[in-house]
């Protein structure tokens, strides 16, 4: 068993150590050896040049790679598939879907995609960003305009839904770990394992984080049922978020 003062020694020595020289230290320490790394490098393009040629990528892959996360628009999608998870009322669901969509440019993206479908969305969403635009009206054009305002947000706003269900669908597997697990399936059996994350940051409150710590509990339980290797490498396994155990921070 190493000394454990020699150890805290060691990670005293590498607090705040600089990136650069970190990884020379640990490079030289735990070389790797030129065919180990020209293995890994083959297998790497191989792996892609396989996911390339199957191309059976959906429509969520294909309406993802016009909306990256590195666009503002993307980005929107994103914070508002998340949101919508949370909204208890119609009134907020408009205020935020006219909150996030407008003032993306869905225009620069317009027929940029190989799919029909996510040129179509690309119009529906340059269209809703100038329905819901609340620039200011004179006389008769803004009173029309509110009206169409008006009229309009309830058709976006369950056509929004149906877009954000079918990204949650994407990248949430279940509101349940039951749920989660279930779908997981087909991956586990190809030999996948997954880490599951529960959504949700914090717990503010100690009431929230007494649910919080029996949803992780359940959890755990379930995944125990799950875990058939003695490596626990090969068994399903769970995110903790502190903050979600407890309402504050204390020294």
């Amino acid at each position: 068993m190493p000394n454990l003062s020699a150890a805290r020694r060691a990670i005293a020595v590498a607090y705040l150590e600089p990136q650069d020289a970190a990884l020379a230290r640990l490079s030289v320490a735990h070389p790797i050896a030129a065919d180990t790394r020209r293995a890994a490098s083959q297998r790497a393009a191989r792996m892609v040049a396989d996911i390339r040629a199957e191309d059976r990528g959906g429509l969520m892959e294909v309406f993802l790679a016009e909306y990256g996360l590195s666009t503002a628009e993307g980005l929107a999608l994103m914070r508002l598939a998340e949101a919508l998870l949370r909204v208890p009322d119609d009134a907020t669901v408009d205020a935020l879907i006219e909150d996030k969509i407008v003032p993306a440019e869905w225009s620069a993206h317009r027929g940029h995609s190989k799919s029909s479908l996510v040129n179509a969305s690309t119009l529906a969403l340059m269209l809703t960003g100038r329905v819901l635009s609340d620039e200011d009206g004179q006389g008769i054009a803004g009173t029309l305009k509110g009206a169409v305002k008006r009229l309009g947000e309830p058709v976006i706003r369950a056509a929004t839904r149906r877009a954000m269900k079918e990204m949650g669908n994407q990248f949430v597997l279940g509101e349940t770990i039951a749920q989660a697990v279930q779908r997981g399936q087909d991956m586990a059996a190809k030999g996948y394992t997954y880490s599951y994350d529960m959504l949700g940051e914090a717990a503010v409150t100690a009431s929230e984080a007494q649910a919080f710590r029996k949803s992780y509990a359940d959890a755990i339980a379930h995944l125990a049922t799950q875990s058939k290797s003695a490596d626990i490498r090969q068994n399903p396994g769970i995110s903790v978020k502190l903050s979600a155990l407890f309402p504050r921070y204390e020294e």
